[in-house]
């Protein structure tokens, strides 16, 4: 987050190595400022492990609570592709203190963005989010969850091709270890999930149900490749602001689609019917899709903030962790039943973080050897 200390009138903002890319120590010399040595220092942990935390907590929260809103009779799909960007105005308040933070101390800004080029930019980024999360309430909509969640575990598969071409990304024996572990871990619930309420949906609907959650997940993964290459080609700036300012924007435009989407469709109509039919009272309804788009909101800057610390893959390496976290809660929260599966894709789930965990870990080590070589010659 937002830093404090430093004398000197430069800016305070914590400023954060790019990892993931082999093109990251080059730009490093030029236009970008970074920390003036590749070893990655305390704050560079916290922030990571500050977004891991907004990741999965945000993900499995939005997830609950959207689960809760079907089985309480909700049923709109464009509502559901609403409130997974609706809840960005909570973040203004978040940039205010970043900026209000380092504004009367920056005497050396980094060099400005042209407007017209990041606005065109956010509007391309927000129009395809808008359109991927339609795709995923489709998918969910016309396909049994456990078909849905195998399909779902794709993303990582996808986001490894695209990272490897888009971003320059090293692949190392753990980091393949770790993407492997993780996309079985999920599959592993998708097999194990009961098929639910699929008897009614016909074979074409079933067909293009399958095609939709498939060609999100693969958008999705290219969203954060497109992400990472914004912060590192265009953006070239190292502050949180720039984190929120992305997953502002962005969830503006996307928000704006899914309201043209919602009345267009005339699917505002049936909302106040919804409501009313809402299980668990008016009230309720309200403060359960508030709370959806918050979570949504918090997950997005979980996923937004490790793309920019260390890369698009990271992200989705913690995204998928979160696929077998999410039974445990669900088993405290709505009684669900705790199997062996289950039990042995959070092990593998885990097995697959560690295993990325440790490959930064020999990264950071390595860079810390190389600059007291560099440090002794000098």
């Amino acid at each position: 987050m937002a830093s404090g200390g430093g004398g000197d009138g430069r800016e305070e903002e914590v400023q954060i190595q790019i990892a993931g890319s082999s093109k990251a120590a080059t730009s490093s010399t030029h236009e970008v400022p970074t920390q003036n040595s590749p070893v990655k220092s305390w704050q560079w942990w916290v922030m990571v492990g500050v977004n891991m935390f907004f990741l999965i907590a945000g993900q499995t929260a939005s997830t609950l609570l959207g689960r809760f809103y079907y089985n309480q009779g909700g049923n709109s799909k464009w509502m559901s592709t609403f409130v997974q960007t609706a809840g960005f105005p909570v973040l203004f308040i978040a940039l205010y203190l970043f900026r209000s933070s380092t504004q009367t101390t920056t005497t050396n800004p980094a060099p400005k963005t042209s407007i017209t080029k990041i606005t065109l930019i956010y509007v391309a980024l927000g129009l395809i989010i808008a359109a991927d999360d339609l795709m995923y309430s489709y998918g969910l909509l016309y396909l049994p969850v456990s078909t849905y969640s195998l399909i779902c575990a794709s993303q990582l598969a996808f986001n490894a091709v695209f990272s490897y071409f888009l971003n320059a990304q090293k692949f190392t024996p753990l980091i393949f270890n770790s993407v492997v572990l993780l996309t079985f871990s999920a599959s592993l619930l998708g097999v194990d999930e009961d098929t639910q309420g699929t008897t009614s949906i016909s074979h074409g609907k079933y067909i293009l149900g399958f095609m939709l959650t498939l060609g999100a997940s693969a958008t999705y993964s290219l969203i954060l490749s497109l992400m990472q290459v914004t912060f590192e080609k265009v953006i070239k700036r190292e502050t949180f602001s720039v984190v929120l300012n992305m997953q502002i924007y962005t969830a503006l435009v996307a928000t704006l689609a899914s309201l043209v989407g919602l009345f267009a469709s005339g699917e505002w109509m049936t909302l106040q019917g919804e409501m009313h039919a809402f299980q668990s009272g008016k009230l309720s309804y309200v403060m359960t899709l508030v709370w959806t788009a918050i979570s949504w909101q918090v997950a997005s800057v979980g996923v937004v903030g490790l793309i920019f610390v260390v890369s698009s893959l990271f992200s989705n390496v913690i995204s998928t962790l979160a696929l077998p976290i999410i039974p445990v809660f669900a088993v405290i929260f709505f009684r669900d039943k705790m199997d062996g599966i289950k039990i042995i894709a959070m092990l593998m789930a885990i097995w697959g973080f560690i295993s990325y965990g440790y490959q930064l870990f020999v990264d950071d080590k390595k860079d810390r050897k190389s600059s007291v070589s560099v440090d002794e010659t000098s």
